[in-house]
């Protein structure tokens, strides 16, 4: 059987493997939304094969690097639609876990992704069977109200036994 260790290479050193990938393509991914199904993409996903995995898995490195970052679960109802915006504190992947989204006419579906860089303009609509997304975003989704009482007298009191 074959020693898996995920340890082998630095946090940088793959950092730098994936700009390299990138930069050799001539791509510029500060400037538009990459999704799963971009023939660029597939053409990454080619180039960033992973060996180091434990027998019978397969696995490729995605073609971005997210510095810490926040993770966030969504859920929403068919046809639900999120009007252009962007997020301009940070990138963020997008990964469609049930359900489908449309982007730029492109159905996203399940084991699908989208990389959105900082400050890039884009809008979704859910697709006809709803949509369980996870986000990883450099920066934080959550709203104001969400942190307000947090961040000037954390309630933990209510979530303590």
């Amino acid at each position: 059987m074959k020693l898996f260790n995920p340890n082998q290479v630095s946090f940088a050193e793959g950092a730098v493997r994936v700009e390299g990938v990138v930069k050799a393509l001539g791509l510029d991914l500060r400037r538009k939304v990459l999704t799963s199904r971009d023939p660029e993409a597939q053409r990454l996903r080619k180039l960033l094969p992973v060996s180091n995995v434990p027998p019978g898995f397969e696995k490729y490195q995605l073609p971005f690097v997210l510095q810490p970052s926040q993770l966030f679960v969504t859920s929403a109802p068919p046809g639900a639609e999120v009007a252009e915006h962007s997020h301009d504190e940070g990138d963020g992947v997008r990964f469609i876990a049930d359900g489908s989204v449309i982007y730029n006419g492109t159905e996203l579906v399940a084991g699908d992704w989208m990389y959105i860089p900082q400050g890039t303009p884009y809008s979704l609509r859910i697709g006809d069977r709803g949509a369980l997304m996870c986000y990883c975003y450099c920066c934080s989704c959550a709203g104001r109200a969400d942190i307000a009482e947090w961040v000037t007298n954390p309630p933990l009191e209510r979530f303590l036994p």
